[in-house]
């Protein structure tokens, strides 16, 4: 399908406690990566939406999403075409409820995680319309074990590439048909279950590397949990 439009809808910022890009920098790393947009989903903020507002104008041929990651209590959710952050801390089904009586549309995230992922049985009940099959920080493991999932539920798949750093941005990718123009198109495709993924999974070695520096971080924000 040559007409799919690509977009990266998992990018971390500054204003996430693992991140240190701006979203300037955001912006033009997609730009250079080919990609038609991003979402911003900072980890239960939206405080960079009125700087990506900012830059949609500057960039009209471009779709950047307002996007956050959720915590749950289960694990985290992806939530698109939201102003303000969902409670954190509820279950994935009250989470769910949530982002929807809002106007938006609830992804699980990298649901086989050992950190941060809802795991199996969410992955097979939960009420949702698209699962993140390919995440740019998960092991070839486990982003085929939600594909796995996905396919067998029917559902829209999801891809991003989790970047908290430029030379991350478009590793893994959603590819939503046209038309694309607006954000209410990007919500409509997922809830009609429409989108697919692509993308490059982490290596052992990236896997190391993502763990140390994330045991750092964590070390540096008093262990507190995201």
């Amino acid at each position: 399908m040559t007409d799919d439009v690509r977009l990266d809808l998992h990018v971390h910022s500054h204003h996430s406690p693992d991140s240190r890009m701006t979203v300037e920098a955001i912006v033009g790393a997609a730009v250079e990566a080919g990609l038609r947009g991003i979402a911003l989903t900072d980890h239960n903020t939206v405080r960079g939406l009125r700087e990506l507002t900012v830059l949609q104008k500057q960039y009209p041929r471009y779709l950047f999403v307002p996007g956050v990651e959720v915590s749950a209590s289960e694990g985290h959710l992806l939530a698109y075409g939201l102003s303000e952050v969902p409670p954190r801390g509820r279950s994935v089904p009250e989470t769910v409820d949530w982002v929807e009586a809002h106007g938006g549309v609830a992804v699980l995230a990298h649901p086989f995680r050992r950190n941060h992922g809802v795991g199996e049985r969410v992955s097979r009940e939960a009420r949702i319309d698209a699962i993140e099959v390919r995440n740019g920080h998960n092991s070839e493991l486990a982003n085929a074990r939600a594909e796995l999932i996905a396919a067998q539920r029917h559902l829209g798949m999801t891809g991003g590439s989790d970047a908290h750093a430029v030379r991350e941005i478009g590793r893994a990718y959603t590819l939503v048909p046209e038309p694309l123009s607006t954000l209410d198109d990007l919500l409509e495709h997922l809830r009609r279950r429409e989108t697919r993924a692509e993308g490059v999974s982490l290596g052992p070695g990236g896997q190391f590397r993502v763990g140390v520096r994330s045991a750092f971080l964590r070390v540096g924000r008093g262990f507190r949990s995201i």
